[in-house]
């Protein structure tokens, strides 16, 4: 058997002994995922606000 037949039997065989998510489990994933987003899109905002803050002393205007 070739390598490349190799290779390919074996995803087979991986992807018949994976198994499916329960919807708790999606469910949970996806909580997670969207509050790390919200959480690190939150202090993205937060540094920007103090920076425009900050800049705004130094050059007289907004953004």
């Amino acid at each position: 058997m070739s390598l490349i037949q190799r290779k390919v039997t074996e995803m087979v065989q991986t992807l018949r002994l994976a198994k499916k998510t329960s919807k708790d489990d999606y469910l949970q994933h996806l909580r997670l995922v969207v509050l790390g987003l919200l959480t690190v899109g939150g202090i993205a905002f937060a540094i920007k606000l103090i920076a425009v803050f900050v800049t705004a002393g130094t050059t007289g205007r907004f953004g």
